[in-house]
């Protein structure tokens, strides 16, 4: 249960985190790498390590592990129905590009002042 509530926290950190972090650099730096992080893992067939670690536990619990990310499992049903895979995908990795733009326009605007 543990490890869902750190992937939730961290898929919220993804989304909200540019707002936590004006005044922060190490805490902006940590999301801009967070966002990276996320484009990857979406668009690279590399596997989130939060979601081995889910499966992993629910192997040994003698739980069936789920198939596919975290959001398809947790969240498709609640929140996005009958929306394709792809097309989540496609949000997320938007999401984290607006977020890349918006930290890109802050950096360009303190050059410029």
């Amino acid at each position: 249960m543990f490890v869902l509530f750190l992937h939730a926290l961290f898929v919220l950190w993804v989304v909200f985190g540019a707002f936590l972090t004006s005044s922060r650099p190490v805490l902006r730096r940590l999301h801009i790498v967070s966002l990276v992080w996320v484009i990857l893992t979406e668009l690279l067939p590399w596997p989130c390590p939060l979601t081995v670690l889910e499966n992993w536990l629910e192997a040994r619990a003698g739980v069936e592990p789920y198939q596919g990310g975290f959001l398809l499992h947790y969240l498709d049903k609640l929140v996005y129905p009958n929306i394709p895979a792809t097309v989540l995908t496609a949000a997320g990795v938007l999401v984290c590009l607006l977020n890349l733009v918006f930290y890109g326009r802050q950096m360009w605007i303190a050059r410029h002042r």
